[in-house]
Parts: C-alpha cells; structure tokens; sequence
C-alpha cells in the first residue's frame, strides 16, 4: 500500500473526501507534497504559521530545548524555564489584569479550563455562548459550539448553556446574576470573519460587569496578529476577564492557554486541590517554540504589514460571482453562491497550487488566512488564481 491507502485505512478519518495531500516538507508560506509539487498556503494550518512554516528561529529554540529537556513532569509542578519566560512575555503584551497563564495541551482544552474556572469563580452554573461559534471538539466545548447539526450527535452536553444570536441585543437582556460567564469570539471565525458592531460588543462587556459575570474571549484564531493587532480585543476597547488562546500560539507546535488575573486563576488551588490538571498542557517544547514565534512576530514587524496586505487581497478579489469580501486583517471569507460554486473554486486552486478551505458554519465562503509573512507578489499571485479558478 502507498502512503494515502495507509493514511484512509489506518488514520482515523474525520470526513468522508480528505484532502489527502501527502505533504513532506513546508517552508515560509509554501507547502510540498511527495512529488515534488508546490503549493502556496492561503490556510496557514487554520491561523497557526503565522510567522510561516518553519521559521528558523523557531527550529533553534525547539533544538535548543531538545538538549535540555522534554517531559519533566505533570503541569503546574516543577518551575520550567520555558513555561515560566513565555508567560511572562505573554503577559508583559497583555492588560495588567491578565497577568497568570494556564498553558494547555490546545485550544479546546483552553475552553475547557475556562468554562470550569467561571463556574468555580463565580458559582453559577449558566454559560452564554452564541450561534455560528466555534470552540473545539470535545465534550464541554462542543456544548458552546453555535450549530445543532454538530451538537446533536452528540446529546446530552453540559446543561444551562444558551446559544444566542452574535452582536444582538437580546444577548444583554439575558446575561444576569445567575450568568457565570458569556464566551465569544473576538471575530467569528467559522461563521465566515463576521466581526461584532463595536458599540454591541463594548456594551456586552459592561453588562458581564454590571452582572459580576466573566466575559471569555476566544483568540485562538484572532491572536498574533491575525486582525492587524497583537490581539483582536484592542480593536474595541474592551479587556476580557479570560483570554483563550492557541493556534499561532505554539509557533506551530501544539499549545493552547487560558489567561486570566491571578485571583481568579488561584480558585484552582484548593476546595478542591488540582482543580484543573493536565500532563502534557505547556510542554516545554512547544513553549519554546511559541517564545521564539511570538518574539520573531514582534521583531520582525509584520503585524505593521497586515493592513496593507488585507487591503491588497481585497482590491483584487473583484469578480460576478463574488458576492461578497469580509475581512478582518489577513483573514477573509470570499463568499459565493453556494458550497458547490466554492468547493469548485477551492478544487480549481488546489490544482494550480494554492491552498485554500472553506469554513464550518459558511461552507459558502472561500477562506483566507495565510502566513503573516506572505509577501505582496505572493498576495498579487493568490488573487489572481482565485479570479481564474472562479468557473
């Protein structure tokens, strides 16, 4: 058997057409599969490579941690120089109140930490999430997920979570005293970049004040640069209670984390011991890496480029059947008429050597978030084979 019989038989599948590209090297913005072939990476593994693949101060800082250590010991117990500097640097970048990292092995269980830490906090029990929202797969996660098609295999779920409708006002009449906390992406993802009304969104944190509710803000796609500032939540004025993060976060190594003021965090500590526990979450590898990442992101200075290249993309995904361009930095949905009209352009790419996706909740839309370092020829180059791949 090749390499793909092996990976359908033996990889446990997650839908029933793969992509099954058999990549075997990636570099900067450019993937490479087993024959040879190049493709340039408009996905960035779903807002992971933002400083690219493969960065070489990434693979020194992984090499560098390999000489030293790799597992130690469960989360939370030895002080691990890699865990204790990145944190440091995250929260040196962050609000004052955001001033303890809980690193995790990922996103979902980022989300899984927070929900747990809100309910402790503030002993309520109801959690408000919204429609169209993506927060992980696993159990507690795919509670707050915002689409019944993806819940409903899998009831019953974590009780008293109200799903309601992203940048509505009936979101504010719900949140009371009984809230323990609202979770929300700072700009939906999945749903297709749909970015809140600032007003709505400035209101629904003085409301989760007012309330002693905790406002959750889900990063995990929105951070490191991804809308043209460090985090998305600086757009709007607002500082969340609890920050999730991932993705880019590892610098392309697995690692999530949840932030929040070290008072809240410490409910963790006692009544009971170890309220939340994890073996692997903050590897040191991966926070080595994600060290590295973060400071190249900053040192580099290609956060200060994003504006230009967003504005670059759009003035060139101009077409009939395009029906519409929403963008929120270097992360865009081209939205088409239907999934098959967008799978077909997204198949025409691929086939021309440019790698593109669609999203969960708008399988309409065409999806956009490439590496934060792609240059401008490379933005002129992607536009064009999408306008030509559009049938």
């Amino acid at each position: 058997m090749n390499q793909r019989e092996i990976f359908l038989r033996h990889v446990a599948q997650t839908s029933p057409a793969p992509l099954a590209l058999e990549i075997v090297k990636a570099d900067c913005c450019t993937l490479f599969d087993a024959s040879g072939r190049e493709y340039m990476d408009l996905i960035g593994g779903i807002s992971v490579a933002n400083t690219g693949h493969r960065h070489p101060k990434v693979i020194s800082a992984i090499q560098t941690q390999l000489d030293a250590y790799l597992h130690v010991m469960v989360y939370g117990e030895f002080v691990e120089s890699p865990q204790v500097q990145y944190a440091q640097l995250l929260t040196s970048l962050l609000p004052p109140s955001l001033n303890a990292v809980y690193f995790t092995n990922s996103g979902a269980e980022a989300v899984e930490g927070a929900m747990k830490l809100a309910k402790r906090v503030t002993g309520r029990t109801q959690i408000i999430a919204f429609d169209q929202s993506y927060h992980g797969s696993t159990q507690g996660a795919l509670s707050v997920m915002g689409d019944e098609y993806w819940r409903n295999a899998y009831r019953p779920l974590l009780p008293d979570v109200l799903h309601l409708t992203y940048n509505s006002q009936a979101v504010l009449d719900e949140i009371t005293n009984r809230t323990a906390c609202v979770i929300a992406e700072t700009v939906q993802a999945e749903a297709g970049i749909m970015a809140p009304d600032p007003a709505w969104i400035k209101a629904l944190e003085k409301k989760c004040r007012e309330t002693g509710t905790l406002l959750i803000l889900d990063e995990i796609q929105a951070g490191f640069g991804r809308t043209g500032k460090l985090w998305g939540f600086e757009h709007f004025n607002i500082v969340p209670d609890i920050l999730l993060l991932g993705k880019a976060l590892g610098g392309g190594m697995p690692l999530g984390a949840f932030i929040a003021d070290k008072q809240i965090m410490d409910a963790f500590t006692d009544h009971p011991v170890l309220g939340h526990i994890t073996t692997f979450g903050g590897h040191p590898v991966c926070c080595a890496a994600g060290m590295a990442a973060l400071k190249a992101l900053l040192e580099e200075g290609w956060i200060s480029e994003v504006k230009n290249k967003e504005e670059l993309f759009c003035s060139r995904l101009h077409h009939p059947a395009i029906k519409a361009v929403r963008s929120f930095g270097l992360w865009m949905a081209v939205e088409f008429d239907s999934f098959e009209t967008c799978k077909q352009v997204i198949d025409r790419c691929i086939a021309e050597g440019l790698l593109t996706d669609w999203f969960l909740f708008a399988p309409n839309c065409l999806r956009i978030s490439p590496p934060l370092i792609i240059s401008a020829a490379q933005v002129e180059k992607a536009a064009g084979i999408i306008i030509e791949s559009i049938p």
